[in-house]
């Protein structure tokens, strides 16, 4: 049994084993849990209030769980439910066995092109998902993204996502993976989305975002630029280079779409259609 609910299921501490620390975050912790009468393995996000007050982010939190709870696809993170005492906030997450795949690439540098193509086609049909539900993410960068016990890639976090049909304003986000109409603070739509997955495809495949530089402002004003640079390496085909180069476009209608990517070339050719993989 899943523990399934908000807090109006009466969850507490009490329900709950706590294990080890899996990470810390801005705002809280995250912690291994089991469910004591399910024997449910999860994560336990824990978020104080008082930090939540310093920092103002109710609202933002609130979003980022109702949005988080309504989406279900296997490649998205599961929030199962909240529940709160005078102090904290505890969110009740899937457990993800395989850690950040921020962890994978600094391990292994670069990621071999069968494994960045499962994990981009894996990517791009769970954003496909969150678009079709009005969800633009806003914030896709490898620690933001998980692991299951199979190698199969989870898309958390949610914090500066939002559910909206009109375009948006807020600049958000990571610098090295913000599209350049956020970096020119211009509307943005779901398109920055898809900016991301041809800079995390890049990054899978050279081991660095494209537009890394010195300073802020050099990066910024690579990627107002698109100063695209392929090194000279074996290892990365041209089809691939092909779908970056369609994903890493300036005018954000021009971008190649979701559905697009699933059918391109080279994720045809690599990509696992199971979205298992073993680095």
């Amino acid at each position: 049994m899943k523990p399934e609910g908000s807090s109006r299921r009466g969850w507490s501490l009490r329900d709950f084993e706590i294990g080890k620390p899996l990470g810390k975050g801005k705002f809280g912790r995250v912690y291994l849990a089991r469910e004591i009468k399910s024997k449910y393995i999860v994560a336990l996000k824990v978020i104080f209030k008082e930090q939540i007050e310093k920092y103002r982010i109710h609202h933002q939190l609130r979003r980022e769980m109702e949005i988080q709870t309504s989406l279900r696809h296997p490649n998205i993170l599961r929030l199962y439910g909240w529940f709160h005492d005078s102090e904290r906030i505890f969110l009740i997450l899937e457990f993800a066995y395989g850690g950040e795949l921020y962890n994978v690439l600094r391990k292994h540098g670069r990621l071999n092109e069968k494994h960045a193509a499962t994990y981009i086609a894996s990517l791009a049909q769970a954003l496909a998902y969150c678009h079709e539900n009005h969800v633009i993410h806003r914030d896709i960068k490898p620690e933001n993204l998980l692991l299951d016990h199979e190698g199969r890639l989870k898309i958390a976090d949610f914090g500066w996502s939002v559910q909206s049909k009109s375009k948006r304003h807020t600049m958000c986000g990571t610098l090295d993976y913000l599209a350049p109409e956020m970096v020119e603070n211009k509307a943005h739509d779901q398109a920055v989305d898809n900016w991301t997955v041809g800079i995390l495809c890049y990054e899978f495949l050279y081991g660095v975002p494209p537009f890394e530089a010195e300073s802020q402002s050099d990066t910024f004003k690579r990627i107002m630029k698109v100063d695209l640079e392929f090194p000279p390496v074996p290892h990365v085909s041209p089809e691939a280079k092909n779908l970056i180069c369609q994903l890493l476009v300036k005018d954000s209608s021009k971008r190649l779409s979701l559905q697009k990517i699933m059918d391109h070339p080279w994720i045809t050719k690599n990509a696992n259609p199971e979205g298992i993989c073993n680095v």
